[in-house]
């Protein structure tokens, strides 16, 4: 029925007829390649939903494309009747259209009735028909078949069929439906489209005659207040939706109101004329609701207590990751965000491990006295090894501060297999910090940056999950670029307190001494060495990107915005020329945010685990964290 290169979406279908996994692989890719606000709030949905959730995007994708994208309206209603058919061959057990061949899945899992999905198709006939809506009858019963459907099929997906939740879910998908008429006024009109209630504008005295000539003045802006004030009180009705579901789905719904509510707040922002412009929201909004809702979700989903095996006594335990958890909140660290992407054994694992060496870390970096710092760096060496052995015969005050970290620490190396040795180098790295200012040679800095960063993305790694032993190779060249990108950008901060980590070798290659990193600017010598540094870096990164493939498919978006964020950091170094003897170089809260979404909405490669390099212009930056564990 549909004709070659007739519809953009249709290219990459599988012929009718195909198997439910090649059609479900299409309407995964269609549903990962077409951004809207609908397809982000996904991604947001419990996992197991995900597949269901293509399903009924593609159907959407389809019946809206064919009503949208089709020149003629004779053509487009012509295709909409085919698809209409198509959705009853579904419902009749016999589905062809690969859509539909993957439909039916979820139709049968979720047990959807037909009338939803045909409401739609109403909206998108009416859509040939009707461009005008004389007032605000007409045009929320438009709404009724064009949003509210969406907003049921959503909540067949997630298990809700009762009457009460439907209502407000009409309410909250005719508010967003409005937001977008509202915002789109001049795009409309060009599709020949006007979707104001006209006698909603003759109240405010305009004319269709004025919208159509994009007649602004104070009329228009009355008229505006009015529509948004309508359009808020939708939202408001709708609200308590979001309480009426399970806690996993709660943000995923306030944050489809919290977008529709951001779309009003940008029009009466730019003053209300949408006859000429269309709003846009700013990516630092966006980031901010996304990074919310991601941060929240994470939370909401895993407040079911774990099954924890081999522990040692479930209270002590509990507390033991609970003080973790505190203290990794309370160091407003990037990585936390990190940890958030991933399943909640592992992120509690991740959280164990970051809470030990942020402690260890705190005794090397805080004070003066270097014999102190050695005595507590071996406190928590043999507080670590009784853990280890599960023995109780510490000296009397003896035991470090803040060692009831370690029961989940061990329970952490018990579940994944992880060596000792690790967490023993960290160590020595901590204690190097306190006696070694200076490396001769790149060998020997790589022995410090192992001991204080490789061993991080080892432990990291056990945690992540992986079947091939090279993945250790990687996890060490990773580790070796993080820190490589820290000395980099720290190479001021650390003269200052003492500590040149560049090789001295490197130092003499291009004529620098150790005073230069001293000055208030970098001079040419230094920024060629820095140069080096960073090609050093990222030859790192590119090899350990590789790294990506070989984890576990769930633990991908941790590392990628580990990876992703400290190479976009040596990308903004570079990009700024090594200008790292001022303000320190950093990334914005929207930007780490931005990256966020990336690592769990994007499709996470090789190929883009790593930001491009740009001498150029400014790219998003990299993490601010410390020296060693952040």
């Amino acid at each position: 029925m549909l004709r070659r290169g007739e519809l953009q979406i249709a290219e990459r279908a599988p012929a009718s007829g195909c198997s439910v996994e090649e059609a479900q692989k299409y309407t995964r890719w269609l549903a990962t390649h077409h951004y809207e606000n609908f397809n982000v709030a996904s991604w947001l949905l419990p996992a197991e939903l995900h597949q269901h959730f293509y399903n009924l995007y593609a159907y959407c994708r389809w019946a809206d494309d064919l009503g949208d994208e089709i020149p003629e309206p004779a053509r487009a209603l012509q295709l909409l009747d085919w698809w209409e058919h198509e959705l009853n061959a579904c419902f009749d057990g016999r589905p062809s259209h690969p859509v539909f061949v993957a439909l039916r899945e979820t139709i049968v899992a979720k047990d959807i009735p037909e009338q939803e999905f045909a409401d739609l198709l109403k909206a998108f006939r009416q859509d040939q028909k009707i461009k005008r809506y004389p007032n605000w009858s007409t045009l929320l019963h438009y709404c009724e078949y064009s949003a509210n459907p969406v907003g049921r099929l959503v909540l067949y997906l997630c298990g809700y069929r009762d009457e009460h939740r439907q209502r407000l879910s009409d309410a909250t998908c005719t508010a967003l439906q409005l937001a977008n008429f509202w915002q789109d006024v001049s795009r409309d009109m060009e599709k020949g489209r006007i979707y104001i209630p006209l006698d909603e504008a003759a109240a405010h005295g305009i004319t269709e005659k004025d919208i159509l000539e994009r007649h602004f003045d104070d009329r228009y802006v009355a008229l505006m207040k009015s529509l948004i004030a309508r359009t808020r009180t939708l939202f408001a009705e709708g609200a308590p939706l979001a309480k009426m579901v399970d806690a996993r789905l709660r943000v995923d719904l306030e944050l489809f109101s919290k977008g529709g509510i951001a779309v009003l707040d940008a029009i009466e922002e730019m003053g209300y004329d949408t006859l000429h412009r269309r709003p846009s929201i700013s990516k630092t909004k966006q980031a901010r609701l996304l990074g919310r809702a991601l941060v929240t979700r994470a939370v909401a989903t895993n407040r079911k207590p774990e099954d924890l095996q081999n522990s040692i006594a479930v209270n002590s335990l509990a507390d033991s990751y609970q003080e973790c958890q505190r203290i990794v909140k309370a160091a407003h660290s990037n990585f936390y965000y990190a940890f958030l992407l991933l399943p909640k054994p592992k992120r509690d694992g991740l959280i164990a491990l970051y809470a030990f060496m942020r402690l260890v870390d705190d005794v090397a970096d805080e004070g003066d006295n270097v014999a102190d710092k050695q005595r507590g760096l071996a406190k928590w060496r043999a507080a670590f090894d009784r853990a280890l052995t599960q023995r109780s015969d510490a000296p009397p005050n003896d035991e470090p501060n803040g060692v009831s970290v370690l029961p989940a620490l061990v329970d952490t190396m018990q579940r994944y297999s992880m060596p000792s040795r690790y967490l023993h180098d960290l160590i020595s790295g901590a204690e190097m910090d306190l006696t070694v200012h200076t490396y001769p040679t790149f060998e020997r800095l790589k022995e410090y940056c192992y001991r204080v960063a490789g061993t991080v993305g080892l432990t990291c790694t056990h945690v992540f999950g992986f079947r091939d032993s090279h993945a250790l190779d990687l996890a060490e060249k990773l580790g070796l670029a993080f820190q490589l990108t820290n000395i980099i950008r720290d190479v001021y901060e650390d003269y200052k307190l003492g500590r040149v980590y560049l090789p001295e070798e490197d130092l003499a290659r291009y004529g620098v001494s150790p005073a230069d990193f001293g000055l208030s600017e970098a001079t040419l010598g230094v920024r060629e060495l820095l140069r080096f540094e960073a090609e050093r870096a990222w030859l790192l990164y590119k090899q350990g990107a590789a790294l990506l493939n070989l984890i576990d498919e769930d633990s991908r978006g941790t590392l990628w915005l580990l990876t992703h964020t400290y190479s976009a950091l040596l990308a903004r170094i570079e990009s700024q020329d090594f200008a790292v003897f001022g303000e320190r170089v950093r990334l914005s809260r929207a930007e780490k945010m931005v990256f966020i979404a990336k690592a769990r909405f994007g499709r996470l490669t090789e190929e883009n685990i790593i930001e491009k390099r740009d001498r150029d212009r400014r790219r998003p930056g990299g993490t601010g964290v410390r020296r060693r564990v952040s």
